[in-house]
């Protein structure tokens, strides 16, 4: 039986407790942290994310800075915050070492479906001047009842709006930090929607007063086992319940347009700019359509995990000569402060990450919303252009493949999908040929008019996914386009 003394459960009377040596604990007087900022979508991504980088304002004395955060629907983080005083532990693991940060910028908790209420006193104080959100892209999605959207994250926000114009006061910034392609203008079109069916006065106070800046946010986050947490008690000492691991990658990218103060978080790492668009666009075809590349290439070729799969040297070739031949060349070269053979570089070092493997479980969710905005596009620039993309059009046959919800193996995959079941029937009856898949325009566009991209999908279904031997000579080299008999057929879909 062990002598040593049980480690403290993270709170705020067991912060100097805590071993200084292994475990960084906030070198700021939280007494002083005044709220400024409500955020939606407490996730482990926000909490590695944007609440560190506003722990990292008040290390440096901007106490102004505080986050009130608001989570959607499950109490379970709710009732771990409420017992560690809003207090939670950011692990950083890089290739060799690791490093722990007690993260206490966040001074309240709500959880949205308990404490509406409370929620809206937080949005129409003056004090609150920021709004964030992570509320995936499901959230931007507005109920056609009137009635039924105006109990969103949105009216909310409208609600408060219209009251601090009603109280002649500042509006906030709304500050959607999603991961979509134009996050600025689905916030904007959400709160504008609302407003305009209340009264077309608000919107158009709304239209003239609030701010609406794009965002580009990047930092892996894989969701904590507890594994996890065992070893974040013995690494660091210290009792937390949830903590958060991470990369040391980190980047956050703001469109500088604020109407209500502007946070100095160019003192901590972020980078304000005049357009986003570039940044998004970057990250997005180089991460996110890699990472869904990835995932259904690796899952297939019988991984589970990002690390595990960039270590197997033939899925780690195809990977890279994706980025490097096919992807790339399709993006701006002169976006200052992005090198895309150093952002590559980078991409490539994150995913071989041993200490953060990212479920390739993960990456494959929702492919019917992320492949049109992350890999898709990619193809369809490079048939517009004439321009390689034969392992682009194998990274989509391999999402067919994987659609049918069965591996290589005969062994049962959980597609995770909103829409899966009806593609999975298209994959299933078009088996080799991609057309009843393609048919679904809204989806893949107009692929099926690229006929070389028709021809892999169909040489790829045909041959490449046999077993584990196929695939892997497939990924060494993918099929190579055969214009004979590439138009594929497309009836059946709606």
């Amino acid at each position: 039986m062990s002598d040593s003394p049980p480690v403290p459960a993270l709170n705020n009377r067991s912060l100097d407790a805590c071993p200084g040596s292994q475990l960084e604990t906030p070198g700021y007087d939280r007494a002083r942290i005044e709220p400024a900022v409500v955020h939606f979508g407490v996730g482990g991504f926000h909490r590695a994310h944007q609440a560190v980088y506003f722990d990292q304002l008040a290390e440096l004395g901007f106490t102004r800075w505080g986050v009130v955060g608001v989570g959607m629907r499950r109490p379970e983080m709710g009732e771990v915050l409420d017992a560690q005083d809003n207090l939670f532990t950011v692990v950083q693991r890089g290739g060799d070492d690791s490093t722990a940060k007690v993260i206490g910028s966040m001074v309240e908790y709500f959880l949205l479906t308990e404490d509406r209420a409370e929620v809206a006193r937080r949005l129409a104080d003056p004090r609150t001047r920021l709004v964030t959100l992570t509320i995936t892209a499901d959230g931007y999605v507005l109920p056609d009842d009137a009635g039924e959207s105006g109990d969103s994250v949105f009216g909310l926000i409208v609600d408060a709006l219209d009251q601090r114009r009603r109280d002649q006061r500042a509006p906030f910034t709304v500050l959607s930090c999603d991961n979509l392609p134009d996050s600025a203008a689905a916030t904007r079109e959400a709160v504008m929607s609302l407003a305009g069916r209340r009264d077309p006065a608000l919107a158009r106070w709304i239209e003239e007063r609030v701010s609406f800046p794009g965002s580009m946010v990047d930092r892996i986050t894989p969701a904590t086992t507890p594994g996890d947490r065992d070893e974040v008690e013995d690494d660091f000492q210290v009792g937390d319940r949830w903590p958060v691991i991470t990369e040391p990658f980190t980047q956050w990218v703001i469109e500088d347009d604020f109407c209500n103060d502007r946070p100095p978080l160019d003192r901590v790492g972020a980078l304000f700019v005049g357009d986003v668009a570039p940044y998004k666009l970057i990250k997005s075809r180089l991460l996110n359509g890699v990472h869904s590349a990835l995932g259904y290439v690796g899952h297939l070729a019988g991984h589970r995990s990002t690390d595990e799969a960039m270590a197997d040297p033939v899925v780690a070739d195809f990977v890279e000569r994706l980025m490097r031949e096919e992807i790339a060349p399709l993006l701006p070269a002169d976006v200052p402060g992005m090198d895309l053979d150093a952002y590559c570089d980078s991409v490539l070092e994150r995913l071989h990450n041993p200490s953060i493997g990212d479920r390739l479980a993960r990456l494959c969710r929702r492919g019917s919303t992320k492949m049109p905005d992350y890999l898709l596009p990619s193809l369809h620039d490079a048939h517009a252009g004439d321009r390689p993309r034969t392992r682009l059009a194998f990274a989509v046959a391999a999402w067919m493949r994987y659609l049918r919800g069965v591996d290589l193996d005969g062994a049962a995959i959980d597609v995770q999908d909103a829409r899966a079941d009806e593609l999975r029937e298209a994959a299933l009856r078009g088996g080799d040929d991609p057309g009843p898949l393609l048919a679904y325009t809204d989806v893949f566009g107009d692929l099926a008019d690229d006929t070389d991209s028709v021809a892999v999908l169909r040489a790829s279904l045909a041959g490449s996914f046999g077993n584990g031997e196929s695939l892997r000579a497939a990924l060494a080299s993918p099929p190579e386009p055969s214009r004979r008999s590439a138009t594929p057929s497309t009836a059946g879909a709606s």
